[in-house]
C-alpha cells in the first residue's frame, strides 16, 4: 500500500486527506477501522516514543497520546495494589503482563487527559492488554503485531470501528524529513539522538548521586519530551510519567502544569481519595471527573447539598489545602526533565514542591548559576545534557 485515504484532515471540512509514500510502500497496515489525520500523527509519534523506551530500558512500553502529545508514558513494571486501585484496574480479571501494566500506568497517570486517546505499544499486543483497552474510551492503537485473541477483542470495540494499526518494527525512515506549511516545504534532519543512562553524566550540582532508578526515570522523561509539543516539562516516578506539561509558551508554566498533574496523581493515592464511597453504577470517566473536582478549589461543585448525593454514598470531608499539602510533602524521589534550559530558579522551586529530587535539562541559561544554587539549596541532583529537545 503506497497511500491510505483518511477520514478527513485535522477537521471534517479538510478533505481530501491521505498519507502516502513518495517511494516504496507504507510501513503500516490498517487491520480494522479507519484512521484520521490526527490519529496517524498520534500513532507515528507514539510508536517512536515507545520503541525508543523499549530500546533504552529493555522493558515493554506504552503511551497514551492526545492531540500529538503524550498524556502518559510508562514501562511495564509491576503494579502495586494502590496503583491498581487508582487506575481502576483492581477489578480486572486478567494476567497483568508487562505490556498490560505499561498501558495501565500510561493511561492512569492523567486519566482526564487520556480520555479518547490513541495508544502506542512497543510489543505485540496480547489478550490482557486488549482487555484493558476494550473498556477504555479510546480512538485506536498502533503496535508491531497482535495475537489472534487480542485482535478479535479490539475489532469488536466501537461497534467494529476501532482503529487498529500494525506497524513494521523494522521500518527505518529517511535521514531527512519534510512538512508543508502554507504551501511552503520545510526540511530538516530527523532527530536521531539516542537517550540512555550516559545522557546524564554531566552532574553540575553539589549532590552528584543519581541512582539507577533515577536514570531510568530521567531517560523516560527525556524520551517522552522528545515527542511532546514544546515547550514541555515531564515528571517521572518509578518508570512512568506522572505529569506532562506540553505546548506552553513559558517554561515556568510548563513546570507548573506538569507539577499540578503530578500532584493530582499523588493526591489520588491519599487516604481521603482512596476512601471515597461512590454511588453504585457510576462510570469510570465520571469517577475521574468527580475526583478531579473534589481535589480542586471547586470542590463544592460536588460537595454541595443536593449535589454530593449524585456521586457519593457518604458525603466526604473537604480535602483542605493544608491536608493536601501535608500529603504532597510525602512524595519524593521524583525525576524531572525539561526539553530546554530552565531560565530561572523558580522552575526548581516549583518542581521541589512535587517531590523532585533529580533534574535533567540542557543548561546554557545566563542564569545557570541561580538554577544550580536553587538545586543545591534543596539537595537536588541536576544533570546538564547540553542538548535541546524541541518538537513541533
Amino acid at each position: 500500500m503506497q497511500e491510505y485515504q483518511l477520514k478527513y484532515g485535522c477537521n471534517p471540512n479538510q478533505k481530501p486527506s491521505r498519507i502516502y509514500m513518495e517511494d516504496g510502500e507504507l510501513p503500516v497496515e490498517v487491520l480494522n477501522g479507519r484512521g484520521g489525520y490526527i490519529n496517524f500523527l498520534d500513532a507515528f509519534n507514539g510508536w517512536q516514543l515507545v520503541s525508543e523506551l523499549k530500546k533504552a530500558t529493555g522493558l515493554a512500553a506504552a503511551t497514551s497520546f492526545k492531540h500529538v502529545s503524550p498524556a502518559g508514558a510508562a514501562v511495564g513494571l509491576p503494579l502495586s495494589d494502590t496503583e491498581k486501585k487508582i487506575y481502576w484496574a483492581d477489578d480486572l480479571d486478567i494476567e497483568f503482563t508487562p505490556l498490560a501494566n505499561a498501558y495501565i500506568r500510561a493511561r492512569g497517570a492523567d486519566r482526564m487527559s487520556s480520555f479518547g486517546d490513541f495508544i502506542a505499544l512497543s510489543d505485540v499486543c496480547d489478550k490482557s492488554t486488549a482487555l484493558v483497552i476494550k473498556r477504555e474510551v479510546s480512538d485506536g492503537v498502533i503496535a508491531p503485531g497482535y495475537t489472534d485473541e487480542a485482535l478479535e477483542i479490539l475489532k469488536a470495540k466501537k461497534n467494529g470501528n476501532y482503529c487498529v494499526i500494525k506497524i513494521d518494527p523494522n521500518y527505518k525512515p529517511k535521514a531527512t524529513e519534510k512538512k508543508e506549511v502554507f504551501g511552503i516545504t520545510f526540511e530538516q534532519g530527523r532527530n536521531e539522538l539516542v537517550i540512555d543512562e550516559n545522557f546524564f553524566n554531566n552532574v553540575v550540582t553539589e549532590n552528584k548521586t543519581i541512582t539507577p532508578q533515577a536514570k531510568i526515570d530521567l531517560t523516560i522523561a527525556m524520551i517522552t519530551l522528545k515527542y511532546t509539543q514544546s515547550n514541555s516539562v515531564c515528571y517521572v516516578k518509578n518508570g512512568q510519567a506522572i505529569g506532562i506539561g506540553a505546548g506552553q509558551q513559558s517554561r515556568i508554566h510548563c513546570t507548573r502544569l506538569a507539577g499540578q498533574k503530578a500532584d493530582n496523581w499523588w493526591l489520588r493515592q491519599s487516604p481521603q481519595v482512596l476512601g471515597l464511597q461512590f454511588v453504585d453504577g457510576i462510570k469510570r470517566p465520571d469517577r475521574d471527573n468527580t475526583i478531579d473536582i473534589y481535589m480542586s478549589d471547586d470542590y463544592m461543585d460536588v460537595l454541595a447539598e443536593g449535589e454530593w448525593q449524585k456521586f457519593f454514598k457518604v458525603k466526604p470531608e473537604v480535602f483542605t489545602r493544608e491536608a493536601k499539602r501535608a500529603w504532597l510533602d510525602k512524595n519524593s524521589d521524583v525525576a524531572c526533565g525539561s526539553d530546554a534550559f530552565f531560565p530561572f530558579g523558580d522552575n526548581v522551586e516549583r518542581a521541589k514542591k512535587s517531590g523532585v529530587k533529580y533534574i535533567a535539562q540542557p543548561g546554557g541559561s545566563l542564569r545557570d548559576d541561580n538554577v544550580i544554587d536553587t538545586c543545591n539549596k534543596y539537595g537536588i541532583a541536576m544533570a546538564f545534557t547540553g542538548i535541546r529537545l524541541f518538537h513541533h
